[in-house]
């Protein structure tokens, strides 16, 4: 299973709305064939493992995969019809299908036509290798995840605003692959006038370009005659920026100048913009995940709003030590650790010096 989760990781960020899936096929004791699905409307992982065995498998041959092959017809077909016509004899999943509608459903068929099927193994693995597809296909709403970088005293930049770099060069490698899973990156304002990010993701002499959103309720980003790369780049295409209809008229007109799409919100009575109806458009538009990288005013809103479903800190072995240095926090005057806010679900990696801490909201 440990294999078949690495095969599905092959396909890391390549596969939405689908999930990343891997499966291998074991005789004997032995790996004999292997898959993984590739992207969506392509072959799912245990029909291409069959496809790579190219005969017929061995009595007492098994299947592991580290999702619960679907039991409905999409464009490629159920995966339980594969596995009954294949002849297999046992199947071992990682996790259940998250679909209210089908969970269980390809489980049960294969039990009742007399296969062997063993459930959870590696199963919190299986799940986490799927944090958008879980959250989407169960809400129809786009996982929003929240990301920052942060010094063991909770803050993102010095008083300057100098923020480069907070954490390591592991770190910020480690945040291009999350970049890559993701299908829409999002920044505020401020991140875009202080530090000019490119908002791609470069891995292995690669760089690839999420939809990128750009917080910016009066258009400021725009006032200056010297614009942001995301606005000038090659791929500028991909770039949407968020603002009021009360954004000036002329800036709304350089947008469209510049080819620049953009998608007018609400605001919310805290005088951000709507969250909520980002989320909605986002839906509309089938952007199954949003990768928000925070500075301490979005971050604050995010969290104390519970307006993110997810999070990501990144703590570097540092301290600003720094009253003027803005963190996160708008003065709740909490009087117990009963009101903190929790991270469920939660996850650790090591980052060179820094750590990476995830979870749910």
């Amino acid at each position: 299973m440990q294999h078949a989760l690495e095969l599905a990781k092959c396909a890391w960020g390549q596969t939405h709305p689908n999930p990343l899936v891997g499966a291998v096929i074991v005789e004997d004791g032995r790996i004999v064939a292997e898959g993984w699905h590739h992207a969506a409307g392509e072959a799912h992982a245990e029909v291409e493992a069959l496809k790579v065995l190219n005969r017929a498998p061995k009595a007492g041959a098994s299947i592991y995969v580290t999702l619960e092959p679907c039991s409905t017809c999409g464009r490629t077909g159920a995966c339980t019809d594969a596995i009954l016509h294949s002849g297999i004899q046992k199947v071992v999943v990682g996790a259940v299908d998250p679909n209210p509608d089908h969970a269980g459903q390809g489980i049960e068929m294969l039990r009742a036509a007399g296969i062997e099927v063993v459930v959870g193994v590696l199963q919190e693995d299986c799940l986490d290798l799927n944090l958008i597809f879980n959250h989407w296909i169960v809400n129809q709403t786009p996982l929003l995840a929240a990301k920052m970088a942060l010094t063991l005293d909770g803050k993102f930049a010095a008083a300057s605003g100098h923020s480069q770099w907070v954490t390591g060069e592991q770190a910020r490698a480690d945040v291009m692959r999350w970049r890559r899973y993701f299908p829409a990156i999002a920044v505020g304002m401020n991140t875009v006038l202080h530090d000019d990010p490119s908002l791609t993701s470069r891995m292995d002499g690669e760089t690839w370009c999420p939809i990128r959103f750009v917080f910016d309720r009066n258009l400021q980003t725009l006032a200056s005659d010297a614009l942001p790369q995301v606005y000038t780049d090659t791929f500028k295409d991909r770039t949407i920026v968020l603002c009021s209809a009360d954004a000036p008229t002329e800036l709304h007109e350089k947008l469209t100048t510049l080819g620049i799409q953009c998608w007018v919100l609400p605001v919310s009575t805290d005088g951000h913009l709507d969250l909520a109806a980002f989320r909605n458009r986002c839906a509309e538009d089938e952007i199954v995940g949003v990768y928000i990288e925070c500075g301490p005013s979005l971050a604050t809103s995010l969290i104390e709003g519970r307006l993110a479903d997810y999070l990501f800190s990144y703590q570097a072995p540092k301290f600003m030590s720094d009253l003027e240095t803005q963190g996160i926090g708008s003065g709740r005057k909490t009087q117990s650790m009963s009101q903190a806010i929790p991270l469920s679900k939660v996850r650790h990696a090591i980052c060179g010096q820094d750590v990476l801490t995830r979870g749910f909201l």
